[in-house]
């Protein structure tokens, strides 16, 4: 099995630790890797290889960050084009350099995993049935409650009675009572985001349903040079692999995961995502004084400016450089609609 990295995006919510030249694939979240770090020990032991796709605005600090990976096991993007250009762009490099009958799994540079035996052994049994049945295989979490921020997969025709199931339909963040119905059902689980499939399954696929983006496979293979290369990427429209493919075909199946999964995509995800004190808080840095607080996140990235906070409960005090954030934990993931505003003062 060959694995892809996908390593772009920002990651505005999680301001101002991630940044635009900074995004949260490069920094130290939840332990003393960074997050691209933790994602590349996870996969390369069940990997023939990994590739990684980075936006080329943070590709060489990313290099540093993985010094095992050569030049080639690279794929840069010119220029932001949306999860569907990414994986287009792997498929011509990994089907270049290793057919199109290998199984290839697409991952995430920003997720936090614990369980990593049972995330190998999940990408094994996915990668066995791409090939077996020649069907790109998606990897589902099983819901612990009724969120609200994740997409959902709903199984259809069981395959392999507890293990395979055809895909019915995708469902978009539902509202909360519809949460708690697709739970009840036991049909659905949460779209992460991982599927593993041969080179020739995506061009099949890609060819039903999306002929374009073949069109764009095409152009990628043939550019002769760097510049051809670019301006073939940049001509590419800029949309996400579950609209560009996912989910116009009836074509595709599902296996629930065997492993713990979080999208550390906010502050609420990555408060969860530590070592907690007795008091339910987490603290990061120097230079921090705090009296009687509760259920709260304090980084100091920016040490000689001390932080004190007194007396507060489920809060996030983020002091960098690039800014401070004061915030209620539970509506952090607003913090993005501010950092939106804040990049585009600064351009």
């Amino acid at each position: 099995m060959i694995t892809v990295i996908i390593a772009g995006g920002s990651g505005t919510r999680l301001w101002p630790l991630s940044t635009s030249s900074n995004p949260k694939q490069l920094l130290r979240l939840t332990n003393d890797k960074t997050m691209v770090q933790n994602t590349y020990e996870r996969v390369k032991a069940m990997s023939e290889a990994v590739y990684v796709v980075p936006d080329i605005s943070h590709a060489e600090a990313l290099k540093a960050q993985l010094p095992e990976l050569s030049e080639g096991n690279f794929v840069v993007e010119p220029g932001r084009r949306g999860t569907a250009s990414c994986i287009i762009a792997a498929l011509a490099h990994v089907v270049k350099r290793h057919g199109q009958d290998v199984p290839i799994a697409f991952v995430h540079a920003d997720h936090h995993i614990r369980d990593t035996e049972g995330f190998k052994a999940s990408f094994n049994v996915a990668a066995k049935y791409a090939a077996d049945y020649e069907r790109v295989t998606l990897i589902g979490i099983e819901p612990t409650y009724p969120a609200t921020g994740f997409g959902y997969i709903e199984k259809g025709e069981v395959i392999e009675e507890g293990h395979l199931w055809r895909v019915k339909q995708f469902k978009e963040k539902p509202d909360f009572e519809t949460a708690k119905q697709f739970i009840a059902s036991g049909r659905f689980v949460w779209n992460c985001g991982y599927f593993v499939g041969t080179g020739k399954s995506f061009l099949k696929e890609f060819e039903q349903h999306n002929p374009q983006r073949v069109a764009d496979y095409e152009a990628l293979v043939a550019a002769s040079s760097p510049e051809e290369y670019k301006q073939a990427y940049l001509a590419s429209e800029d949309d996400a692999i579950d609209y560009a493919l996912m989910e116009r075909t009836d074509n595709l199946q599902v296996i629930p995961a065997s492993f713990d999964w979080r999208d550390v995509g906010n502050f609420n995800d990555v408060h969860e995502a530590n070592q907690l004190d007795e008091d339910n808080n987490f603290t990061s840095g120097d230079n921090i004084h705090t009296i009687e607080i509760e259920n709260s996140y304090i980084r100091n990235e920016d040490s000689d400016r001390p932080i004190a906070v007194i007396g507060l409960d489920n809060v996030v005090v983020v002091n960098t450089k690039d800014g401070i954030l004061v915030a209620r934990k539970d509506v952090s993931p607003k913090v993005g609609e501010i950092a939106k505003k804040i990049q585009a003062q600064s351009k």
